[in-house]
């Protein structure tokens, strides 16, 4: 073995791990001077410098000057000098040290005195600060009027020792903070201006990483506006995040900001976005479903949420969207019979310039739900917005189901949005106190409604009149119409109004006295409920532990603790309900999607011992385990997961045939064609039609000398598509290898057929036909053989070819095309040309024949002969006739296919021949080109 390739190995071996322990074979001077990695170097010099292996100055010294060869400002080229003195320098050096070093403190000091008298412009440029960051802002009045008297009212300094305190008059000073406390100061100003967020950022100087981080940096600022309710500001972020790297989380983001702002347009161009980024996205289909039922496209919201459910049939939104859409489908000829214009009034609380604004509802019938602004769609549209977590569905959770990823600390009121949002007029309030509001379709179970735990709808269907007077457990009357109408106002959507009623019945049991822990589980479990819908996760916590407390391993508090935990990333505790909820029902499928969510978080922040750091998961007794009976699915579900498996099934498969065929085509490359044969067969098992696995498997047979095998696979490759070309070639050198020299002829010339440029086949072909001959000899001896003149006729009558007719000429008895229309008839004419030695029957083709074209007739047959016979027609014929026509063939026949492999296989006439064509053009004189011009173009040839 060479030393380069010796050294290759070497190089190879080191280059991939800079961390090992560098062999004592690399402390060579060849191998250093030969080394072109810096960092292995980096570590041989390190090693060298060490003394481990010895000491050695000399190669050092030659390590260091390759080494700051290759990168003069490598760190290992630095060298540590002691900290220097004032022996080190001379007299002089030393007092310019000192002198410039006291001149830098006289300047710090002077600098330190500036800023020192500065401080009333410190305290001015605080007054002129902007407000954060928020939609409101407030600057109080006395802030600036007080400004200049602040320094007068510290005239009256404390005192510093006895004396002075005895001097101190104390019943003075005590008036002094009485008339400041008594003083009234204006009201604050407001500034109700929302700053203007630019919604493009310019990203061109950073790079990719940069990129990402800024941009899920500003799709968390949109979350955060998001979960405020202030979804204009959201949508700014949004738009920010997605102008530095579109991602399908803020398109999906967006889209639901978009949903709450009703642009229902812009929506639905996010969601399509997140379609054609990732098809098959849920959330985008079931937020595409939401706009195309407010756009009343039902038809296409019902397709979209079939996908979703066929994706995930468990997934509670989707179903209460599709009854709803398909009710609306139902119900759509009726309304528009039956519907009228109502005029309703949204008033203000209590402002006196509030602003009465009419709205005309074409559609309104006595079956839709009372109060609050959007309450068809209420579960979808509020707040169901999120992209780090995957929105959970299942059967145990009867409780609204947030997505936010933080909360906001603190009472419910003082959250972005309040609860106006939730208004109920007083119209509908009077029709809920009066029972008689109706629902037009059931909302999804989102309170507790008996101390099972399982959650029934009060409203009833369409037409039904709801009972807000019907008992509830072992509460009073009162308490128990409060509970209801709780029940009522949360699904119809107005959550803070039902958190107010919820927290009326709550005050109320306290003050009543009653005993009944399961009645108050529920009602902190429902509040929780209602402060998990508004982002309060905080609050939501403290009231599943009260609920908790009452009723331990209560499944829906727990599962909504959970909730609320995972939303304020406190995933181990999330964790620990999660896998607690599963022990109760293991049936909830939430619970199952969370934990997996979860345990990968945690995996990627507490790294393989998380489990370590988990705090202990409680084990619930047997009495508090739901052992229920899971209901068979129906057809539709069973169908679903058949498809979905059928799917996977075809997907896995897919997946492994491409990695089986990748790796058998590697194996070939490599030569190792039983390797191959076995990898070619497994991707046979697992699609059994595809023909381009059998000419493979064919080729490796062939190699193998496995005739036989190889024959029946391109039989096979032939049955499914009967016109493949590689398949009549390798079943023609299958038949050469069983000596069927009659059947190879036969599938070499349907190849050649086919395309007649594939010179393997000719080669083949001339091949076999000379085996044919001699097998034929053999099986037949005495049998005399007469040749049979062939003659190429054209046309479709037979004609003698005459010598001096257009178009053709004849030298030795051999007739040439001077016209050829492709590349068959040239090669045809050029080869005939050339076989007879007729160079002025070729110099005739080549002048007929545009140069542009010469590389293109010449790519299937261009060899040493041809080119060397060229050279020779192009130097004795056409040279003098036409200098410029032979320098144009010359720049084009270079660029021919194989034109640098055949150059190389030159012999030396032949290159002579070149060499004297190049000098005899040189000294020609032409207007087209220049004897540079030649020189150049004779440097591509010679």
């Amino acid at each position: 073995m060479s030393a380069e390739a010796v050294f290759s190995l070497q190089h190879q071996s080191t280059s991939v791990d800079h961390w090992g322990k560098v062999p004592v074979e690399h402390l060579d001077y060849d191998y250093i001077e030969k080394c072109k990695d810096v960092k292995y170097l980096e570590k041989i010099l390190k090693v060298l410098r060490s003394g481990e292996e010895g000491v050695y100055p000399h190669l050092i010294k030659f390590c260091e000057s390759h080494l700051e060869k290759l990168n003069p400002k490598s760190p290992a080229l630095r060298k540590e000098n002691l900290v220097a003195t004032a022996a080190s320098f001379s007299k002089d050096e030393w007092s310019q040290i000192m002198d410039e070093l006291k001149t830098w403190q006289e300047e710090t000091k002077k600098t330190e005195t500036s800023l020192k008298q500065q401080s009333m412009f410190d305290e001015l440029a605080a007054e002129n600060m902007p407000p954060i960051r928020g939609s409101n802002g407030s600057i109080p009045l006395s802030q600036r009027s007080n400004a200049k008297g602040k320094g007068n009212s510290s005239k009256c300094t404390l005192p510093r020792d006895y004396q002075e305190w005895d001097k101190f008059h104390v019943e003075r000073e005590c008036e002094l903070i009485d008339e400041n406390v008594g003083k009234h100061y204006p009201p604050a100003t407001t500034i109700t201006g929302h700053p203007k967020i630019k919604t493009k950022v310019d990203v061109s100087l950073l790079t990719q990483q940069e990129k990402l981080f800024l941009a899920n940096r500003e799709k968390d600022k949109g979350n955060e506006a998001f979960r405020a309710n202030d979804y204009e500001e959201a949508v700014a972020y949004y738009s920010r995040s997605l102008s530095i790297a579109p991602t399908v989380a803020a398109y999906n983001n967006r889209a639901q900001a978009e949903i709450n702002l009703k642009h229902w347009h812009k929506a639905m161009t996010d969601c399509q976005s997140v379609l054609e980024l990732e098809p098959g996205n849920v959330k985008a289909l079931l937020r595409r479903a939401t706009v195309h039922k407010h756009m009343s496209n039902f038809q296409l919201a019902v397709e979209d949420l079939r996908v979703v459910l066929m994706e995930e049939p468990h997934n509670a939104a989707a179903k209460q969207l599709l009854s709803e859409t398909e009710k609306l489908m139902e119900s759509q000829p009726e309304q528009k019979s039956k519907g009228k214009k109502i005029l309703i009034q949204e008033v203000e609380d209590e402002d006196d310039n509030s602003n009465e604004t009419k709205v005309e509802a074409c559609l309104v019938e006595p079956s839709q739900p009372v109060g609050g602004e959007e309450n068809s769609a209420a579960l979808v549209e509020r707040g169901d917005m999120g992209n780090a977590q995957k929105k959970p569905h299942g059967r145990g959770d009867g409780g609204p189901h947030s997505e936010s990823n933080n909360s906001y600390p603190g009472h419910w009121r003082s959250k972005g949005g309040s609860s106006d949002k939730y208004k109920v007029t007083q119209e509908s309030k009077e029709k809920v106190s009066n029972g008689t509001s109706k629902r037009g379709s059931t909302a999804s179970v989102q309170a507790d409604q008996s101390g099972s735990g399982k959650g029934t709808p009060v409203g009833g269907t369409a037409g039904e009149t709801i009972n807000l007077d019907a008992p509830c457990g072992a509460l009073p009357p009162p308490l128990a119409r409060l509970k209801n109408e709780g029940n009522l106002l949360f699904k119809n959507g107005q959550f803070g109004d039902a958190l107010e009623k919820y927290s009326q019945a709550i005050q109320g049991y306290t003050e009543s006295g009653i005993d009944s822990p399961e009645d108050l589980c529920i009602l902190y479990s429902n509040r929780a409920a209602c402060y998990l819908k508004d982002g309060n996760s905080q609050d939501c916590i403290q009231d599943c532990t009260r609920a908790l407390e009452l009723q331990p391993f209560s499944l829906k508090p727990l599962l909504r603790r959970a909730m609320a935990y995972e939303s304020l990333e406190r995933y181990r505790k999330a964790y620990v309900d999660y896998k607690t909820v599963l022990q109760i029902d293991i049936s909830v499928q939430a619970a199952h999607d969370s934990v997996n969510r979860i345990t990968r978080l945690l995996i990627d922040q507490d790294g393989p011992e998380w489990r370590e750091k988990l705090p202990d998961i409680p084990l619930v007794p047997l009495s508090a385990q739901q052992h229920r009976r899971e209901e068979p699915p129906s057809a539709e579900v069973l169908q679903a997961r058949a498809e979905k498996a059928a799917r996977d099934a075809e997907r896995k498969a897919e997946v492994r045939f491409t990695a089986f065929k990748q790796e058998g085509n590697d194996f070939v490359k490599k030569g190792q064609y039983q390797d191959a044969l076995g990898k070619y067969t497994e991707c046979l098992k697992l699609k059994p039609e595809e023909c381009a696995i059998y000419t493979n498997r064919a080729l490796c047979y062939l190699k193998l000398e496995r005739f036989t095998e190889a024959k029946q696979d391109c039989d096979a490759a032939l049955k499914l598509e009967p016109t493949n070309k590689k398949a009549f070639y390798r079943r023609a050198l299958a038949n050469k290898g069983l000596k069927d020299y009659l059947a190879c002829s036969s599938d070499l010339q349907e190849v050649l057929q086919q395309d007649p440029n594939v010179q393997e086949a000719e080669k083949e072909l001339e091949e076999v036909t000379v085996l044919l001959r001699q097998s034929l000899a053999k099986s037949s001896p005495a049998k005399p053989r007469k040749t049979v003149p062939i003659t190429e006729v054209e046309g479709d009558e037979e004609t003698t070819a005459v010598p001096n007719s257009e178009g053709t000429c004849k030298g030795e008895d051999i007739a040439i095309n001077l016209k050829p229309t492709n590349v068959y008839e040239f090669g045809q004419a050029l080869n005939a040309a050339r076989c007879s030695g007729n160079m002025a029957a070729c110099a005739d083709l080549l002048a007929s024949t545009a140069p542009e074209m010469l590389p293109q007739y010449l790519s299937t047959q261009l060899d040493g002969h041809t080119i060397s016979f060229i050279m020779q027609v192009l130097d004795s014929h056409l040279l003098e006739k036409d200098p410029n026509l032979v320098y144009q063939h010359l720049n084009h026949l270079h660029t021919a296919d194989r034109f640098s492999t055949v150059l190389m296989l030159l012999e030396k006439d032949e290159r002579r021949h070149m060499t004297h064509l190049f000098e005899h053009l040189s000294a020609t004189e032409s207007t087209e080109f220049t004897k540079n011009d030649v020189q150049n173009l004779a440097n591509k040839y010679i």
